[in-house]
C-alpha cells in the first residue's frame, strides 16, 4: 500500500523546510506532494531551492501564481496523487508526522476508509486559543446533529483516507471550508470513519496562525449547504 503525503503550503518560510525534513524522516510516505499556495514571504524561493537540490527524491513540487487557499492547494495535490493512502500535512510544526502510524493503523487493518487525528481524546496539547476550542466544538456539534455522527473533532488537520474516497468526489472548498466539505460528503457516502487521539502543539497568531472568526462561518454554511446539496 502505498503511501502519498500532500502538503498545501502559504508562506510558511520558519517551518516548512523542518516538516519536510519530518516527514521524510518517518520513512513513511513514498510520495511527497507539495504545493505553494502563491506564497509572498520566501516560502517559494526555499521550496525552489529544495525541488533543485534533489535531496527529497520523492517530492514533487507545485506553485500558484496566487494565493488561492488551503482548499484549492489541496485540491491541486489531489490531482496529482498515485498514492493508495492519502494524509494531509500542514506546513507548520502544529501536527507531528510521528503520528502516521497510528493514523495509517485503521486503514491497514481494514477498519477504515477515512481516519482523523483527535486533538480531543485525551493526547498531549499545549493549552492556548480557548476560542478557538470552543469554535472547533460548535463546529463539531453541527457536523454531528446534521450528519448523525459523534465526532470529536471534524476541523482536525490530519486527515487520511484511501484515494478511492476522494475519486469521483466534487470538491469546491478554496479556503479552509475544504475541512467541512470533505467531512459532509465522506458521512453522506457512507464511508468507514475512524478517529486516533493525536497530540497537539498550536501556534498562536502572532506566531502565523492563519484561520480567522469569519472561516467559522463559512464553515457552518458549508456543512449546512452540503446536508442538502451535493
Amino acid at each position: 500500500m502505498r503511501v502519498s503525503v500532500i502538503m498545501p503550503v502559504y508562506n510558511e518560510r520558519a517551518t516548512v523546510e523542518e516538516m519536510l525534513r519530518r516527514v521524510v524522516a518517518t520513512g513513511i510516505p513514498d510520495e511527497i506532494i507539495v504545493v505553494d499556495d502563491g506564497s509572498t514571504d520566501g516560502t517559494t524561493d526555499i521550496l525552489r531551492r529544495l525541488e533543485e537540490s534533489g535531496q527529497y527524491p520523492h517530492a514533487r513540487f507545485f506553485y500558484h501564481e496566487k494565493n488561492q487557499g488551503k482548499g484549492a492547494a489541496i485540491r491541486t495535490a489531489l490531482q496529482h496523487v498515485t498514492g493508495d493512502v492519502i494524509i494531509i500535512q500542514d506546513a507548520d510544526l502544529e501536527y507531528d508526522p510521528e503520528h502516521y502510524p497510528i493514523l495509517l493503523e485503521p486503514i491497514l487493518k481494514g477498519l477504515a476508509d477515512v481516519v482523523y487525528g483527535s486533538r480531543f481524546l485525551g493526547a498531549p496539547r499545549r493549552p492556548i486559543l480557548f476560542w478557538n476550542m470552543v469554535a472547533n466544538k460548535i463546529l463539531t456539534f453541527i457536523t454531528n446533529l446534521l450528519y448523525n455522527t459523534i465526532l470529536s473533532d471534524m476541523e482536525t488537520g490530519y486527515k487520511v483516507f484511501k484515494r478511492e474516497v476522494v475519486e469521483g468526489m466534487p470538491l469546491h472548498a478554496r479556503g479552509f471550508e475544504f475541512e467541512p466539505e470533505f467531512t459532509a460528503k465522506v458521512l453522506k457516502r457512507g464511508y468507514r470513519i475512524f478517529e486516533v487521539p493525536i497530540a497537539f502543539n498550536p501556534r498562536t497568531y502572532e506566531e502565523g496562525k492563519k484561520i480567522r472568526a469569519r472561516d467559522g462561518i463559512i464553515a457552518v454554511w458549508t456543512l449546512i449547504k452540503y446536508r442538502f446539496v451535493d
